[in-house]
């Protein structure tokens, strides 16, 4: 059963310890890995010493670094519309503010450096009630970070989140519209556009452009009176396997990246993640 993608994953929804998370991916077949939390810390705001031993961990088990999941803007955008009162906004797992980015972002490429990655996320502010009018902003932070990217060779890859600006998919193919540079990219999250309201195949995903999709991240859910009840992956009211033909005959060659959110059986996460990963390698075999 061979995967017509490579699959990679983000590796806290397996473990946040990397000698749990690793061979067991390794073990269904992955062979990219998405950084976000390691060791209950940001990737952020590890030290180069324990950068280092993620290297080294990586090595050891045959996997490469992807993407760095990082949490550039995604904060408050002061001076913009307010907040929406109906977004989900976590400022425990996100505690930045705008004067953060410059260090959020320095160090996520080192950190893309260091490791080898390919991809940094980020994403377009906390939703306000207004999210048209935050896209100037969202718009030239982004032509920035693609500038700097396209000079390390690395790509932005922005994903479409429910509680972000960016959450439908017309928003985003907006910005992406108004940021036409090669090292800006979509992070394609089908899930994420369902919470938002969109339909995400076929409806959303004809809406993007097919050439500018960087990363897709794999997750499934349905939804019980507009809040996301998240399942194993191809149980949900995603169409992954109509998405995954798709991808495949629109030329998409990257990777498809397990981010499980399910809390599988009596709580188990890693349990969960074995099983979405299983059934994300036959998704992407047939």
């Amino acid at each position: 059963m061979k995967p017509k993608f490579p699959l990679s994953a983000v590796t806290d929804e397996f473990s946040q310890n990397l000698d749990i998370a690793l061979p067991a991916m390794k073990e269904i077949g992955f062979t990219g890995a998405d950084l976000r939390l390691v060791g209950a810390k940001n990737i952020l705001d590890l030290s180069d010493e324990e950068v280092a031993r993620v290297r080294t961990q990586l090595e050891t088990y045959g996997i490469q670094a992807v993407s760095i999941a990082s949490p550039i803007m995604k904060c408050v955008l002061p001076g913009g519309p307010e907040v929406d009162p109906r977004a989900d906004i976590d400022t425990i797992n996100f505690p930045y503010r705008l004067e953060d980015q410059p260090r959020l972002t320095r160090r996520a490429f080192e950190i893309a450096r260091r490791l080898g990655a390919s991809f940094i996320r980020v994403f377009s502010f906390w939703r306000s009630v207004d999210p048209l009018a935050a896209h100037p902003m969202i718009q030239k932070m982004l032509a920035g970070l693609a500038a700097k990217a396209a000079q390390e060779n690395l790509v932005i890859a922005v994903e479409n989140d429910p509680n972000c600006n960016a959450a439908r998919t017309v928003e985003l193919v907006q910005i992406l519209n108004a940021v036409n540079h090669p090292n800006l990219k979509v992070l394609w999250n089908p899930a994420n556009a369902l919470m938002s309201g969109d339909k995400p195949f076929p409806d959303a995903y004809v809406m993007l452009p097919r050439n500018r999709i960087g990363h897709v991240v794999v997750k499934d859910c349905r939804l019980e009176n507009h809040s996301p009840s998240y399942v194993p992956v191809g149980t949900g009211a995603v169409d992954w396997r109509g998405q995954i033909a798709a991808l495949q005959g629109d030329g998409y060659r990257g990777y498809l990246s397990l981010d499980t959110h399910w809390a599988g059986p009596q709580g188990d996460k890693l349990m969960a993640s074995r099983v979405c990963g299983w059934n994300l390698k036959s998704l992407a075999s047939h």
